[in-house]
């Protein structure tokens, strides 16, 4: 039997999105059993989600099942059949913006779905959960970088106000019963198979189309954009290497960041050299929710996995511009 078997099986929700997607077939790379779960709901066109399950997923041996998270005797039922050692719960309703016009969503999704799953990985015994939080719990703090050991309890978006709330939820459970659990912070994460809501994503789409691209604060925002294959690196090394200090709550966050934020208006021009095009820009207001920079501090992460992430926007673009013209050459739905 292999090192990778004896880990048991290797549960990834939200497995069609674009960081469990990316996560499951990395996983699967290195041998492990792994199912995945997604709800194809249609926050975006989940024609894409379709083809994440089809090109991605599949060829790796993944098998997705349709699972509503919201819905707590589904997830019961899932881990009954699955019979979960580890568990990777990346299912959410993303996006602070649409938090403002469906508050609804957020609440099913991020708060009672990852109550489901706490239960469920409490009555199974799940030996580690790893689940998503957002660099959006670091709200508009003024002190960068954004450390762990900041204070994180004034969120601007209910999107932000979820995801520290997962983060409590994940603490009081690793506090009442023992099981290991890791947030981790994600900042911007872009690259191939990425989400159509993100700005890079709906910028090349109109870059290419010749149509302006909205810039909120003229273009003066900070994001610290983190490509995909990073962010897998980290999850996977977080995985495997559980916080479990004796004495102490087995619960930790960790941000997951490149180190260097990036002007908006500088994004757009790297953009504009990875796609050969010059964008038109239309510049417009700072819209509700939106935070002036994000900036990850990983000292917390290297010291504990020993990586942090290292692609240069310039390489991630590229990467991302590469898969996008290929993608409309094929001429997928998702793209029109």
């Amino acid at each position: 039997m292999t090192e990778a078997n004896k880990t048991g099986t290797i549960l990834v929700t939200g497995a069609a999105g674009f960081v469990g997607s990316a996560v499951a077939v990395r996983l699967a790379a290195m041998g492990h059993t792994v199912v995945g779960c997604d709800n194809f709901n249609d926050y975006y066109d989940p024609a894409l989600k379709h083809h994440r399950v089809e090109a991605l997923l599949k060829p790796a041996g993944v098998p997705c099942e349709t699972v509503e998270l919201s819905d707590g005797e589904q997830v019961a039922a899932l881990f009954d059949r699955v019979k979960p050692a580890l568990v990777v719960h990346l299912a959410a309703q993303a996006g602070v913006r649409y938090s403002l016009q469906n508050p609804a969503a957020y609440v099913q999704a991020n708060l009672v779905g990852f109550g489901h799953m706490l239960e469920a990985c409490r009555n199974h015994k799940v030996q580690h959960l790893l689940y998503a939080s957002s660099s959006s719990v670091y709200g508009a703090n003024a002190k960068t970088p954004f450390s762990e050991d900041d204070v994180t309890d004034a969120p601007v978006s209910l999107y932000a106000a979820t995801k520290k709330s997962n983060e409590l939820m994940a603490h009081s459970y690793s506090h009442l019963y023992g099981f290991p659990a890791t947030g981790l912070r994600f900042f911007t994460v872009y690259g191939p198979w990425g989400r159509p809501d993100m700005a890079y994503f709906s910028f090349a789409r109109k870059m290419l189309a010749g149509e302006p691209i909205p810039v909120f604060a003229e273009g003066k925002l900070y994001r610290d954009f983190t490509y995909i294959d990073d962010i897998v690196e980290g999850v996977v090394r977080l995985l495997f290497k559980p916080t479990t200090p004796e004495g102490k709550v087995p619960h930790a966050v960790f941000n997951i960041g490149n180190q260097t934020p990036v002007q908006v208006l500088d994004f757009i021009r790297t953009l504009e050299g990875a796609l050969d095009v010059k964008a038109k820009l239309d510049f417009q207001p700072m819209q509700p929710g939106d935070v002036p920079a994000t900036h990850a501090d990983t000292t917390k992460l290297q010291a504990w996995v020993g990586y942090k992430p290292t692609t240069s926007l310039e390489a991630g673009l590229r990467e991302f511009a590469g898969w996008y013209n290929r993608a409309i050459r094929e001429n997928v739905s998702y793209l029109k």
